[in-house]
């Protein structure tokens, strides 16, 4: 909670709106967030609906705004509102700590670990970036958010709602956001089929991609952009099966034979071993690059530190 305390911003917007702010109130907008939505929240503190809802009105009185807004029938925060309910998480995580310490039960708060991803990393990649995170002698808890864009996170790493971005490519020069790419590292890539699709375009690749079924990531990927280049300097024309913003999602299809596709050479084994595919070939001309977003030039954050490192001595040494 102090990151968001030390803004000054912060401060002065709030200051006079929490000398009287209700933490009764507070816990039960907080509930009503955990929840998502009001009747699940009343069933959970046994409060009328009502009474629930004059609480927080009660409560977005005293801070002059608006913590929740109408999306159809449900109930979705406001930016305030999810400013609000991260210093509600601190706060009652605070109470529970304090309550475990007085009867005697062992109470050590975890190092929240808030990252960004964009949701073109594979799965799998994501998750081996980010494993040592786990492994610093130190409870983590760690707040994954999707995004289809770099540029959506930007606004929350600038004012340090999140601590990391991962991404397939260094932020843009011209953003005006007081933030630091940090390379982790590259690699070529391989391309993945199931069964009698690996077998039968193993042989003479890469031209035997030629009228081949792909399945490849979206028109605005750099990995597409990537390989539509070099595609065209080999006039090599596959067939496009399909093409997908979501990698996971094109995985799957893979796994169903529906095409064949490209992956990291450097996690290739593990597709191969998750998914059940065989490996067609190598282009290792075509490079992925993997950048970590944040907003220290020098790396402060254990989690970001533990992160970084790996990836660049070990992951894609």
């Amino acid at each position: 909670m102090s990151k968001y305390l030390t803004n000054p911003l912060v401060k002065t917007k709030y200051r006079s709106q929490m000398e009287r702010l209700n933490y009764h109130h507070l816990r039960y907008f907080w509930v009503v967030a955990s929840e998502g939505g009001l009747a699940r929240a009343s069933a959970e503190l046994r409060v009328a609906q009502p009474t629930l809802s004059s609480q927080i009105h009660q409560l977005e009185a005293a801070l002059r705004e608006k913590l929740f807004a109408r999306a159809g029938r449900n109930l979705v925060l406001t930016d305030t509102g999810r400013m609000v309910f991260r210093y509600a998480e601190e706060i009652f995580s605070v109470g529970r700590e304090l309550i475990d310490t007085l009867q005697g039960r062992p109470a050590r708060r975890p190092t929240r670990f808030v990252v960004g991803v964009a949701d073109v990393l594979p799965k799998l990649l994501v998750h081996r970036l980010l494993e040592p995170a786990f492994h610093l002698g130190q409870p983590v808890r760690l707040i994954c958010r999707e995004d289809s864009a770099v540029e959506d996170f930007l606004g929350e790493l600038a004012v340090q709602e999140l601590d990391l971005v991962l991404a397939d490519r260094p932020m843009a020069p011209a953003v005006k956001i007081r933030a630091y790419n940090h390379f982790l590292g590259e690699t070529g890539t391989s391309f993945l089929a199931k069964g009698r699709l690996a077998t039968e375009h193993r042989r003479h690749f890469p031209d035997s991609l030629d009228g081949a079924p792909c399945l490849l990531p979206g028109a605005n990927t750099t990995l597409r952009r990537s390989l539509e280049k070099w595609l065209d300097s080999r006039q090599i024309r596959p067939l496009i099966v399909a093409e997908f913003d979501d990698s996971a999602l094109m995985y799957v299809f893979g796994q169903k034979e529906a095409g064949i596709f490209p992956v990291p050479t450097a996690f290739e084994v593990e597709f191969q071993r998750v998914y059940g595919v065989k490996l067609v070939g190598r282009l290792a001309t075509v490079r992925q690059r993997f950048y970590a977003i944040s907003v220290d030039k020098k790396l402060k954050h254990p989690a970001v530190v533990a992160v970084c490192d790996t990836a660049r001595r070990h992951i894609f040494s």
